[in-house]
């Protein structure tokens, strides 16, 4: 495991763990940073897509890394114009939408979607339905975790999925 992970706080009351120590800290923030987007550096990105909340960190910072630009995937009901948007049922039950705008070009263009954490992804397949229907692809998924389990093995086999928290998700194998 990579050291800066061990400031991830594991202990919470939720099912959830807090990212948010690793921010805190500007050189393991950094390092994680450019983790992230190693697989991704030179492979043709032309926006990172990052879902609301964390992800917006996330995104926008490799985003910059990577020379791409960046699209904001936001929670329903929060853009002031007219939106693209899909409802889901997230991992603890509850009915949510996400959104983008729909003036964003992404017909033909290359997207890596990030989201800090990915439980079920409902959410993260949410938002590769709102990117592929205006026409974008999907070059991969970057997380700091993504949980296995039936639900997430969708993702795993059918997108490049680059997760940092354990060490069999890296990117081996996969072509970009």
């Amino acid at each position: 495991m990579k050291p800066y992970l061990s400031l991830i706080d594991t202990e919470t009351s939720g099912n959830r763990c807090d990212v948010t120590p690793l921010f805190a800290d500007a050189e393991s923030f950094s390092r994680m940073v450019s983790d992230l987007a190693e697989p991704f550096r030179n492979s043709g990105i032309d926006f990172v897509a990052g879902i609301d909340a964390l992800g917006f960190i996330l995104g926008a910072t490799v985003a910059l890394s990577i020379g791409a630009g960046f699209i904001p995937v936001r929670k329903g009901g929060k853009l002031p114009v007219k939106t693209r948007s899909t409802r889901f049922t997230d991992y603890s039950g509850e009915v949510k939408s996400l959104e983008i705008r729909q003036d964003i070009p992404l017909r033909e263009m290359r997207v890596l979607l990030i989201d800090e954490w990915i439980e079920t992804g409902t959410q993260v397949r949410a938002a590769i339905s709102l990117i592929e229907n205006q026409g974008g692809t999907v070059a991969g998924i970057a997380t700091i975790n993504i949980d296995q389990n039936e639900k997430t093995s969708e993702l795993r086999k059918n997108y490049l999925v680059h997760a940092l928290w354990r060490e069999e998700e890296k990117t081996a194998g996969y072509k970009l």
